[in-house]
């Protein structure tokens, strides 16, 4: 129902306010008709004119005169407000909202907005359009975010790995936070996907995040989003943070330990409350999203020194898995070598290298000889560069990395071992070799330094680690 309030334009004569008012109405661009409490047309507006064919001879006459059909005058004895009404004159098409008009609680007379069903259907396609293209957005967003990996594809007979494979697969099918700990390159993102694959969450958004690679003051409209104008350069109605984008599926937080402590915080209000709010804005929204967090350190000592907090610590370790280290498994390293093999020759498309080449007995021992510490990872780097340097059938000792081969220490039974050294400290001295060749390749700047931990197949921290060990300025 239309009420007017009692505003006055006491600047104004009469006849200026009701030109104010038509000029008003006329330029509304959807139609409009006005009649009296007798269901005289007093006004029109070109818009309405030309969306019904009508024409302004209509102006105080009644509008049952000109309009037979018309349903506005039936407002004026019921004082009901129509919606949606479909019309139809000849070829044209429109739709019609009526309400009655009333002063002083009196019925004064009835008004008539009408659009054209064209601009309508318009409308609707352009709705139509963009629905399909959010539509779009989200399989592509879905896309990015797909977890790969699945159990099978989980390799080695080890003991404890046997038994954190067994408890991720009991696990999987809740939605418990689930903390997997390990040292860099064991394999805790290719868990985390096969719990998302084996769960009822398989077919919603698997989204990784490594906090230890996006800096702290980044991180939080990262994972949270920001409203618009939350900061300078933010973009214009602002950005959905990768919690949203995991919104129904699952969010691996890798190296959670690198996490700020004030950021801690809000991370376990979400655990608690499953709400996150946007950098920027006030209000809540409301997500459901299964957390499964990974770290390379020792989170009780970092609680300890007052780096993470205890609370938050026990809201992600649910469940906990832990990854043995390659140096505890060796025993799979066959298997592992086999496996790496295949997807090298695929992945690498090496037409050069036979479906089914093989590494020769002497270099397999080297590498069940060796420590590992950048674990999987690093075996499947140097099996890919060997794939990339193999001539016949068989990858040998001197297709692997030279800096790594230069100290190498291989079973007595093959009658290779030429040195003279204890196994742990050749492989220390070869470690250390290793470290240093690779960073005369890369140099001594913030950048190089992540370079190398990549080329070494270990994270920043672990490289620092292995740097102070073995007494190497960098």
């Amino acid at each position: 129902m239309l009420e007017f309030s009692n505003f006055e334009m006491t600047d104004l004569s009469l006849e200026k306010q009701i030109e104010w008012w038509k000029a008003i109405v006329h330029s509304i661009n959807d139609g409009v008709l006005v009649i009296d409490h007798l269901g005289i047309v007093r006004l029109v507006n070109p818009e309405y004119l030309k969306i019904t064919g009508c024409t302004p001879a209509m102006i105080g006459k009644p509008l049952k005169e000109s309009r037979p059909g018309a349903l506005l005058p039936e407002t004026l004895i019921d004082q009901k407000t129509r919606v949606g009404v479909y019309r139809k004159t000849g070829d044209r098409e429109y739709v019609v909202d009526m309400a009655p008009i009333t002063v002083n609680n009196q019925i004064i007379g009835a008004v008539s907005i009408c659009k054209s069903l064209t601009e309508v259907h318009k409308l609707n396609q352009e709705l139509k359009q963009k629905g399909e293209k959010l539509e779009q957005l989200q399989k592509k967003m879905n896309s990015l975010y797909q977890a790969n990996y699945t159990f099978k594809q989980i390799i080695g007979k080890n003991r404890g790995l046997k038994e954190a494979v067994h408890v991720a697969e009991r696990v999987a099918e809740t939605d418990l936070s689930i903390l997997i700990t390990g040292e860099s390159g064991t394999g805790k993102e290719l868990f985390a996907q096969a719990i998302h694959n084996e769960s009822r969450r398989k077919n919603q958004p698997f989204v990784p995040v490594n906090c230890a690679a996006i800096p702290p003051s980044l991180l939080e409209s990262e994972l949270f989003g920001y409203g618009d104008g939350a900061f300078t350069n933010a973009k214009k109605g602002g950005k959905i943070g990768l919690f949203e984008m995991a919104n129904n599926g699952t969010i691996f937080l890798d190296e959670i330990g690198d996490m700020s402590y004030d950021l801690q915080a809000k991370l376990l209000r979400v655990l608690q409350e499953s709400k996150i709010r946007r950098v920027g804005e006030t209000n809540e929204r409301r997500i459901v999203v299964r957390i499964i967090a990974a770290t390379h350190r020792d989170l009780q000592q970092l609680v300890k020194k007052n780096r993470f907090r205890e609370d938050l610590l026990y809201r992600l370790n649910v469940i906990n898995l832990h990854i043995p280290p390659l140096r505890e498994r060796k025993e799979d390293i066959p298997e592992l070598v086999d496996s790496i093999l295949q997807s090298s020759v695929t992945n690498l498309e090496l037409e050069h290298v036979p479906a089914d080449y093989t590494v020769d007995e002497q270099t397999l021992a080297f590498l069940q000889s060796y420590e590992w510490p950048g674990n999987v990872r690093e075996l499947k780097n140097m099996i890919d560069y060997a794939s990339c340097m193999v001539e016949g059938t068989a990858i040998k000792i001197e297709h692997l990395p030279e800096i790594l081969t230069k100290n190498r220490v291989v079973s007595p039974s093959l009658q290779v071992n030429s040195v003279d050294k204890p196994l742990q400290q050749a492989m220390e001295e070869a470690e250390k070799n290793f470290i240093q060749e690779t960073i005369k390749r890369f140099g001594t700047g913030i950048e190089e330094k992540k370079k190398v931990a990549n080329a070494l197949g270990i994270s920043l921290a672990t490289l620092y680690n292995k740097l102070k060990r073995h007494h190497i300025d960098f």
